[in-house]
């Protein structure tokens, strides 16, 4: 491969596999049994990532190339199908779908989500994959037990061109072990998972931390999901351990560990900070993409309610979640939501028509404020604070 003999794409994703390698001090190739490419939204890649995809994908094309192991995609900018209600300029959407048929062309699924592992890529523990998408890496390592590192959309994608990845990093036992015990002094509350996430990445980080084990806690794979995908996003961590509850606890732990505690004034008052006490003109649910359960919790909320006047809602899944749940979908819609597959609040142009966006998301609570990304001022409360937000109070 790195030679040449199987083709220009096939060799310059063999580069990139091998210079990563390098600098890891990998001693060997292993194989992948799926990827998750990012870099899908048009927003965050701009011309230069479309201008790089379409060139890969026309190289891959004229040398009869596909990707080589199950790969499936980030989300877009936007909902494929209904980008003009989502208030989308044209100019916007033409670019995104040119994103879209470029990784299609190359055999990637149509996925369009930052949760594959609901249904469409559902890694087995111990497999090694090579995915992107810091929330869902987060996910496979420490609620799955899959290995992988955090890939870079470029990385992931030369994984799948390849089948094959590195060894190093979270491929290996040796940095599975956490390197912090997290004491938690008190019983969260469900919404409170993301709060201690994006509370909890920014210590580590500045601690040096990489794999926290925590103790006292039982959150449900939603509250993992929550939790993880906040402590992603400030803290850049992609496993962790839940004592008696995670697959590698066991393995995970020694006794001279640095310990850290939690307590519940610390987490209510890092809420505090992270809500900006604007009113908010969208109402966002769904980073990471709303579960089975989370969509039917929602539609439960709203069911035979009206959405007030002068306030958005949208709700982010999965296609294969919504069509799993037609009813759900239908009742939020009836309320006067907007069920939008294939994009999320994070990465679509939300600033376009917005200027306050109010969510129960610690991964959104940290990036929709920056200037990079959306220009929002957030409100962040727990979810059924946040539909109370959005319905119409009869009198």
């Amino acid at each position: 491969m790195l030679a040449g003999e199987e083709g220009e794409a096939v060799r310059k994703a063999m580069e990139l596999i091998v210079a990563l390698g390098d600098i890891y001090g990998a001693e060997r190739l292993i194989p992948v049994s799926s990827g998750q490419v990012s870099g899908v939204s048009y927003k965050t890649i701009g011309d230069a990532g479309l201008e790089f995809i379409e060139d890969y994908a026309d190289i891959m094309k004229r040398e009869g190339r596909k990707v080589r192991v199950k790969t499936t995609m980030n989300p877009a900018g936007m909902d494929l199908d209904k980008w003009k209600t989502m208030g989308v300029p044209e100019d916007f959407a033409e670019k995104q779908l040119r994103i879209f048929r470029a990784y299609t062309s190359m055999g990637i699924e149509p996925s369009l989500t930052c949760t594959p592992y609901y249904f469409v890529n559902v890694p087995k523990f111990g497999e090694h994959i090579a995915w992107a998408e810091s929330s869902a890496v987060s996910y496979a390592n420490s609620v799955i037990g899959a290995r992988t590192n955090r890939e870079g959309g470029p990385s992931a994608l030369a994984s799948a061109i390849t089948g094959l990845t590195a060894e190093y990093g979270l491929h290996l036992d040796e940095n599975r072990k956490a390197d912090v015990i997290v004491e938690v002094d008190f019983k969260p509350e469900p919404y409170m998972y993301a709060a201690i996430g994006n509370h909890l990445g920014s210590v580590l980080s500045k601690m040096g931390k990489k794999v926290p084990y925590f103790r006292g806690i039982r959150p449900s794979k939603d509250d993992m999901k929550a939790l993880g995908a906040a402590m992603a996003a400030t803290g850049s961590i992609a496993l962790y351990h839940v004592e008696n509850l995670t697959p590698e606890w066991k393995h995970a732990i020694a006794d001279d560990l640095e310990r850290i505690h939690l307590d519940r004034t610390e987490i209510l008052e890092h809420m505090k900070g992270m809500d900006m006490g604007c009113e908010p003109e969208l109402i966002a649910i769904g980073c990471p993409h709303a579960s089975e359960e989370e969509l039917r919790r929602i539609a439960e909320l709203v069911r035979g309610k009206r959405k007030k006047q002068g306030k958005e809602m949208w709700v982010s899944v999965s296609r294969a979640v919504a069509e799993r749940n037609p009813e759900a979908v239908k009742a939020i819609e009836e309320f006067g939501g907007l069920v939008l597959r294939d994009t999320c609040m994070v990465v679509s142009p939300i600033e376009k028509r917005f200027r306050s966006t109010a969510v129960n998301s610690g991964k959104a609570a940290y990036y929709l404020p920056k200037e990079s990304f959306c220009r929002q001022c957030i409100r962040f409360m727990p979810l059924e604070e946040l539909i109370m937000m959005a319905v119409e109070v009869e009198n």
